[in-house]
């Protein structure tokens, strides 16, 4: 299993958990295909506003495995990407798409099956006119992203990692997964949290003083 297969499956809250509580994009999404599950290298494009000339670009010169954030500097809700896009990106081996904006054509894209998670579902289309720029850092849901970056998506929705950090971070979400297996056995077993991590001392001990 590689590592971005093992931060897929290890999930963006353990990932977020793990990691310090950092890099997690303070987004609501729509994930607009059901339990999707994704983990990759970032491209990133910045795109002119209500404007998808760069969304085009990003596809064309996307690599296999690619997730691809797509954002505008003051992002609208306005659809950066429709099933024809969708098409192209799935025929580039895209893996995913995160898009702060909008996407429609909602029930093409869930048929066409790949992932993306969107800020807005919007029938309002974007123009196709100014041109931005390709794997610049951009900031999405108070995180700063930049190219070569990783990013994990899942239900809960999206989380940074760093290029240099993710070994470390797969380390340390492993060994909480690990701990949250075995307090689950216990929470099952009859014990409870407010014991378990002392909070009955916080709790009854405020009222009693």
């Amino acid at each position: 299993m590689t590592p971005f297969d093992e931060l897929a499956r290890l999930g963006v809250a353990t990932v977020h958990e793990a990691q310090g509580k950092t890099g997690l994009v303070d987004l609501p999404l729509v994930q607009v295909v059901s339990c999707s599950r994704v983990a990759g290298r970032v491209r990133t494009a910045l795109c002119g506003d209500r404007d998808n000339l760069m969304v085009h670009a990003a596809v064309a010169h996307a690599e296999p495995g690619d997730i691809l954030v797509l954002t505008m500097p003051e992002p609208a809700p306005v659809a950066l990407v429709g099933d024809l896009l969708a098409t192209q990106a799935l025929g580039q081996g895209v893996a995913a798409m995160l898009v702060d904006g909008a996407v429609r054509d909602l029930e093409e894209l869930r048929e066409l099956g790949l992932p993306i998670w969107a800020r807005h579902v919007r029938a309002q289309g974007a123009t196709k006119q100014q041109v931005g720029s390709l794997d610049t850092p951009v900031l999405v849901g108070g995180t700063r992203i930049e190219a070569g970056d990783v990013m994990v998506l899942d239900a809960d929705g999206a989380v940074v990692v760093k290029a240099d950090q993710v070994d470390d971070v797969v380390h340390a979400a492993r060994e909480r997964e690990a701990h949250e297996r075995e307090l689950r056995a216990r929470y099952a077993a009859g014990e409870r949290s407010y014991d378990v991590n002392d909070l009955r001392r916080l709790v009854e001990g405020q009222r009693q003083a």
